[in-house]
């Protein structure tokens, strides 16, 4: 019986901790941009073309 009642409150206090780092995430703005990093890909990197046009003789 002892094992449940330890067990649950390793439980409560790793949810607590994830809850924390959660809210630590949100107040330091990690979630502010999220339609960004999902069209990233569609627009055209000029830095590498440059600097490939740059090294052809």
């Amino acid at each position: 019986m002892s094992a449940i009642f330890f067990l649950i409150i390793a439980s409560i206090v790793v949810a607590a901790c994830f809850l924390g780092a959660f809210i630590w995430a949100v107040r330091n703005g990690q979630y502010d941009d999220d339609y960004t990093p999902s069209v990233r890909m569609l627009f055209d990197d000029g830095t590498k073309k440059e600097k490939n046009e740059k090294t052809k003789p």
